[in-house]
C-alpha cells in the first residue's frame, strides 16, 4: 500500500464529478439552478447529440465580472453561502460551488459572462486543468455556459452514456422539471439545431398546463392549502387520470425538485381509498417553507432533503391531499345551474319525499317523476337495512322547498340489473350500484372505527360453519379485535365455529362469507397489522360484502336514496379499488349520436 498523499485537484473534480454530473442531464440541471439564482427570467438551451457533444445554456442573469470567472470554474468556490448559518437556511437552488468546477473536469468548458453597466463580456475556456486568460467577447448581457464532448478525458465514463435518443431524453426531462419551478422565466429548448420547447413566463397553472397538457389539466384537482408557516399548491390528478408509471410526478420543495420518500408516502396514503395498487397518482406539487426548517444538503444531487419535524410536515400534506380528494359526487357533478320547481311522486303514489336522513350534505329536493313498474322484491325494511335511512313511509311524509336539483340527478330505471340510469340537468347519469354502495358502506365503516368500535348486530339464529384449524386458533386468539370490528366469533368444536353477531350496517351480508374473509385478514397479515397498516384493505372487504349486489331490484326510491348517499360521501366518485362509480353523458353528446341539429 502506498503512502497517503492529497490528490490532484482535477483528479478531486473527477471524482466530484462522478456524483454531480451522471450524465448530461445532471449537467443540464445544475446549469439551469446557477441562471435561475442568478434571477435570470429568459433562458435558453441548446442541445446537439443529446448533449453529448454540445450542451450550452445562455441566460440573461446578473452576470460575473471578469476577475471572478476564474474562481467561478474552482471547486468549492461560491456567492451563495458564506457560513454554516446560510447552509442551515440555504434558499438558493445551487449553493456547494461544485458544479462547473466538476463540469470543467470532464470536458471542454467556456464560460462568458457580462454583467450589467460593463462595457465588454469576457469569456474564460477550460479544457481538464488547463484553463486560458479572460479575453473579450461578443455578448448582450447574462452568462453563456458552452460544455463540449462530455467526458473526451474520461473514456470510462462515456462508455456508461446511452444512444443520442435516450440522452436527448433525460436532458428533457431536467429542462421540464426546472421549467416548472420557475413559472415567471422563459425558457427555450433547442435540439440539434431544432426549437422544442419555447415556454414564455406565465402563471404556475399555465406553465403546469403547457409542460403537462389539456387532459392533465381536465382531469386534475386544484390544491391550494395555506397555513401558518406552510403553502401546499399545484394540481393533482384525480384517480380515473392514473398512470402505470411515476412518470407524471413533480414535487418541489421551496421550488427544488426532490425525491423524498417521505413525501412520496403522505401522497400514496392520501390516495389509497381511491387507486388501484398497481397504479400511480400524477401530480405537480409545490411545498413552500421556512428553509431554516428544511435540509438541503443531504444528496449530492440535492434530490432529497430532511425536514426538522417530518410528521408534521408528512400530516401535512397528507389531509392537504385527502381534503382535496374527498370531493363528493355532488361536488364534481355540480356545474349546472338551478332548475325549476318540481314535484316527487313514486310507483303509483301521490305523496312527496326528500331524502330524509341521507347526510347533512343532501339538499332537499321535489321533482316530477312519473310512475314506473319497477318494484322491490324485498321487504320494507330492505330499504333500512341496505342504506340506513329512514322507512319509506316516513320519507314519504316530509316535503322539500328548495328549486336545487341535485347533482346526480333523478333515478329513471336499473340496467341489466347492474346500473341506475338517472337524470340531472347535464343529461344522462350512469351508476355503478355496487361499487357506490360499496364506497358508502366503507366510508360509514371507517367513520365508525374511528370513532372506537363498529357497532355489531347479534343474530337471531346464530351460524355454524366448518373451519380450518387455522381459523378457529386465529378466532380464538383475536376475540377482542374481532369485537372491536363488529364480530362475535367463537370455537364450537374442534371443527367449527359460531357466528353469533355480525357488524350492524353489515347484518345483510352472507354471514359466513364475510367471517370467512376476515378471520384469513387477521390470519395473514395479524391482527396489529389488520387494525394500523391493513385497516383500509380489511373494511373493504367487509365493504364489498355489504354493498347491494347486481340483479338485486331497487324500487325508484331506493335509487334515489343511494344518489343521496353518493352525494354526502366523500371520494364517491371512486370505489375504495379506485374504479370509477358513476360516469355523465351530457345532452350535447347525446345529441350528437343521434345526429341532432345536422
Amino acid at each position: 500500500m502506498s503512502a497517503i498523499h492529497v490528490l490532484p485537484d482535477l483528479l478531486i473534480n473527477q471524482i466530484a464529478a462522478g456524483e454531480v454530473v451522471e450524465r448530461p442531464a445532471s449537467a443540464l440541471k445544475e446549469l439551469l439552478e446557477n441562471s435561475l439564482d442568478a434571477g435570470a427570467t429568459s433562458i435558453t438551451v441548446q442541445l446537439a447529440a443529446g448533449g453529448t457533444q454540445l450542451l450550452k445554456v445562455s441566460d440573461n442573469g446578473s452576470g460575473i465580472v471578469r476577475d471572478e470567472l476564474a474562481l467561478a470554474l474552482a471547486r468549492h468556490a461560491t456567492s451563495k453561502i458564506a457560513s454554516l448559518e446560510d447552509l442551515e437556511r440555504v434558499g438558493s437552488l445551487g449553493f456547494r460551488g461544485e458544479a462547473l468546477a466538476s463540469i470543467a473536469a470532464v470536458s471542454r468548458l467556456t464560460l462568458s459572462s457580462k454583467r450589467e453597466g460593463e462595457k465588454h463580456a469576457w469569456a474564460i475556456s477550460a479544457e481538464g486543468p488547463q484553463l486560458t486568460a479572460a479575453v473579450p467577447t461578443a455578448l448582450a448581457a447574462g452568462t453563456t455556459v458552452e460544455v463540449r464532448d462530455l467526458y473526451f478525458n474520461t473514456p470510462a465514463r462515456r462508455k456508461f452514456l446511452k444512444t443520442e435518443a435516450t440522452e436527448y431524453a433525460h436532458c428533457e426531462e431536467a429542462f421540464r422539471r426546472i421549467a416548472l419551478s420557475c413559472n415567471n422565466a422563459g425558457f427555450t429548448l433547442q435540439h440539434n439545431s431544432r426549437t422544442q420547447w419555447h415556454l414564455k413566463a406565465q402563471s404556475l397553472d399555465e406553465r403546469i398546463i403547457a409542460l403537462q397538457g389539456d387532459d392533465f389539466a381536465a382531469a386534475s384537482i386544484v390544491v391550494d392549502e395555506d397555513t401558518t408557516g406552510l403553502r401546499l399548491h399545484g394540481r393533482i390528478g384525480s384517480p380515473t387520470f392514473a398512470r402505470s408509471s411515476r412518470d407524471a410526478q413533480y414535487f418541489y420543495v421551496n421550488r427544488r425538485f426532490v425525491r423524498d420518500k417521505l413525501l412520496a408516502h403522505a401522497v400514496r396514503q392520501a390516495y389509497q381509498d381511491v387507486l388501484h395498487h398497481d397504479r400511480h397518482p400524477a401530480f405537480m406539487l409545490f411545498l413552500e417553507l421556512d428553509p431554516a426548517l428544511v435540509d438541503v444538503n443531504v444528496h449530492p444531487a440535492k434530490t432529497e432533503v430532511r425536514f426538522r419535524d417530518g410528521r408534521a410536515v408528512h400530516q401535512y400534506v397528507f389531509h392537504a391531499l385527502s381534503r382535496a380528494l374527498a370531493g363528493t359526487a355532488g361536488t364534481a357533478a355540480a356545474a349546472h345551474t338551478p332548475v325549476p320547481e318540481f314535484a316527487v311522486r313514486t310507483s303509483g303514489s301521490s305523496s312527496f319525499f326528500t331524502s330524509g336522513n341521507l347526510g347533512a350534505s343532501s339538499a332537499p329536493f321535489y321533482r316530477s317523476q312519473s310512475a314506473m313498474p319497477l318494484q322491490a322484491r324485498e321487504s320494507p325494511a330492505f330499504y333500512e337495512t341496505l342504506f340506513g335511512a329512514r322507512n319509506p313511509t316516513e320519507l314519504a311524509a316530509s316535503v322539500a322547498t328548495d328549486t336545487q336539483a341535485p347533482p346526480l340527478g333523478f333515478a329513471l330505471a336499473q340496467l341489466a340489473g347492474i346500473y341506475i340510469l338517472a337524470e340531472n340537468e347535464r343529461g344522462l347519469i350512469i351508476v355503478d350500484m355496487h361499487a357506490a354502495h360499496e364506497r358508502i358502506m366503507y366510508e360509514k365503516l371507517k367513520t365508525a372505527l374511528d370513532a372506537a368500535e363498529i357497532p355489531m348486530q347479534p343474530l337471531l339464529v346464530p351460524v355454524t360453519m366448518n373451519a380450518a384449524a387455522l381459523d378457529i386458533a386465529t378466532a380464538e386468539e383475536n376475540i377482542a379485535v374481532l369485537r372491536q370490528i363488529g364480530f362475535d366469533v367463537t370455537p364450537a368444536s374442534p371443527t367449527a365455529l359460531t357466528i353469533r353477531a355480525v357488524p350492524a350496517m353489515l347484518a345483510d351480508a352472507d354471514a359466513r362469507n364475510l367471517a370467512t374473509d376476515v378471520l384469513r385478514e387477521v390470519r395473514e397479515y395479524s391482527a396489529s397489522r389488520v387494525l394500523t397498516e391493513r385497516r383500509n384493505e380489511l373494511l373493504g372487504t367487509m365493504a364489498c360484502h355489504a354493498a347491494v349486489r347486481a340483479n338485486r331490484r331497487l324500487t325508484v326510491m331506493e335509487m334515489n336514496a343511494l344518489l343521496r348517499d353518493m352525494e354526502a360521501t366523500e371520494r364517491s366518485g371512486l370505489c375504495n379499488h379506485g374504479r370509477p362509480t358513476w360516469h355523465q353523458i351530457s345532452v350535447t353528446e347525446l345529441d350528437k349520436l343521434f345526429m341532432r341539429g345536422r
